[in-house]
């Protein structure tokens, strides 16, 4: 016997908060499937696409995934993941998902912020950039595969993850400098980059959905950029890409190694 709890949007779909099915041996998929043609008619879709599936209380995909193995009286949880909204972006980079927010200006809201959040989602890595320092989700994206490629091969710029991430956003190899210039400002907007498992991630954007920016992250900052690390039009210009200087800063990001 297998329990599975429905949670938010997919209560709706099976009009019930638990299931109990009597079948064992099942995998994640399988058990999706099941769900699926067993759904009462007339009640809104499963979107199987957008799920997070966890298996007494672990993320599924810290197991096996689609292709875990369910056992009699495990507890699975289903819970329906919605993506969307400008503030919000989800992606993955190797073994990490990472959820880029965009967080409003708060009065209360400085690097203490950052360092509760810390605390309390131990199992994140946490940072948080000046939206003057990118120059879009592309931009930043490209600057997380720098950082996780270097923990990977052992050629971190610091120790920790967090602070890579940070100096590479800055495009140099000084602490200090990468926090005074590319970290956050109190009273002012901010960008948090969270890495880790799905789960985590869900909870953290709970938590921090009553602060979160109604603006894309993308700002009409390229001037800034442009003089920040003085890169010119005709360097721009030499650059064989459809974001050139995007592409320049990454580069600098990549050469800190």
């Amino acid at each position: 016997m297998i329990q599975v709890k429905l949670l938010g949007g997919a209560k709706k779909s099976f009009s019930a908060d638990t299931i109990s099915i009597d079948k064992d041996n099942l995998t994640i998929a399988e058990l999706i499937d099941y769900l699926q043609k067993t759904k009462p008619e007339n009640t809104p879709d499963l979107d199987v696409n957008n799920l997070l599936v966890v298996v007494n209380g672990v993320d599924s995909s810290a197991i096996e995934g689609k292709i875990t193995k369910l056992k009699n009286n495990d507890v699975v949880s289903i819970i329906p993941i919605i993506h969307g909204g400008s503030s919000r972006s989800t992606i993955q980079i190797s073994k990490y998902f990472v959820e880029i927010l965009e967080i409003k200006p708060n009065k209360t809201q400085s690097i203490d912020f950052l360092n509760y959040l810390r605390k309390k989602y131990p199992d994140l890595v946490i940072q948080g950039i000046s939206p003057k320092y990118i120059l879009s989700k592309s931009h930043a994206k490209k600057i997380l595969e720098i950082s996780v490629e270097a923990q990977n091969s052992h050629n971190m710029l610091s120790q920790k993850l967090e602070i890579d991430i940070l100096m590479r956003f800055a495009c140099t190899r000084q602490i200090s400098k990468a926090i005074s210039e590319a970290g956050i400002k109190s009273k002012q907007s901010f960008i948090v980059i969270a890495l880790g498992k799905k789960f985590s991630l869900e909870n953290l954007y709970s938590e921090l959905k009553p602060y979160l920016s109604s603006k894309n992250i993308s700002l009409n900052n390229t001037g800034f950029l442009k003089n920040q690390f003085k890169i010119s039009n005709k360097q721009i210009d030499s650059v064989y890409s459809k974001k050139p200087l995007e592409d320049l800063l990454a580069e600098k990001a990549a050469v800190l190694f």
